[in-house]
């Protein structure tokens, strides 16, 4: 019987480990609630962002990948759990219909003397379909900034200029991210001035589309390659 139910419990334990649904569960944060609720009184170390791409550039793999540094979900399902994608239909479909947002702890250090400063970032990740531009506008509207999520291979696409179109329109400062990177050395295995060609095209058709729709009030907001 004892060996019995020894061969049961490594069973048990041995399928938990292969077939468990918990693992793209929060893992350990590297923050805790006392934190969290210390920094939501000091204004001035908070920040708000959202996430806009076009539809499959990557917003959820790198929001993912932004909560997996700050410890809420493992490394190992980092892109793959998609967090942020909450409703069943968005976990079936694999694609985001609702904006959702998420906070986050990060302390850095700016060589300034005062040592590490921690900041509470709010970040929302935002649809990238056509078919949800409203929920993109709401998101802006409660942001400091937005990160813009181009893919270097694809470059900026229709749903890019319209969320950059959307992100000046309500003066939100745009923050350009180059995403998917590896696909220049792993699928099409190009020579290092092709990948630089193509990351400074990529650059340069986000400010095209950035100096067509250009605010005064806003300044010059272009990025450099």
């Amino acid at each position: 019987l004892k060996d019995s139910c020894s061969s049961l419990a490594n069973f048990v334990i041995e399928h938990l480990l292969e077939h468990r649904e918990c693992e793209h569960l929060p893992a350990m944060p590297n923050f805790t609630v006392d934190q969290i609720r210390t920094i939501m009184d000091k204004t001035e170390f908070i920040r708000s962002m959202s996430v806009i791409a076009h539809v499959d550039h990557g917003k959820s793999t790198l929001t993912d990948s932004l909560i997996c540094k700050a410890g809420i979900i493992s490394a190992k399902h980092a892109g793959d759990a998609r967090f942020t994608d909450t409703r069943a239909d968005e976990q079936e479909r694999g694609v985001t219909i609702k904006s959702t947002g998420v906070s986050l702890y990060f302390e850095t250090d700016d060589d300034d003397g005062k040592g590490s400063l921690p900041y509470l970032i709010n970040l929302i990740d935002s649809p990238g379909h056509v078919d949800f531009s409203s929920e993109v506008t709401a998101a802006l509207r409660i942001t400091d900034g937005a990160m813009v999520v181009v893919d270097c291979i694809e470059g900026c696409a229709v749903q890019t200029e319209t969320v950059l179109r959307q992100s000046l329109a309500e003066r939100v400062k745009p923050c350009l991210f180059v995403n998917k990177v590896d696909r220049c050395i792993l699928e099409l295995q190009m020579e290092p001035e092709d990948m630089y060609g193509r990351f400074r095209k990529a650059i340069e058709d986000v400010n095209v589309i950035v100096a067509t729709y250009h605010d005064v009030l806003m300044g010059d907001v272009q990025v450099a390659p």
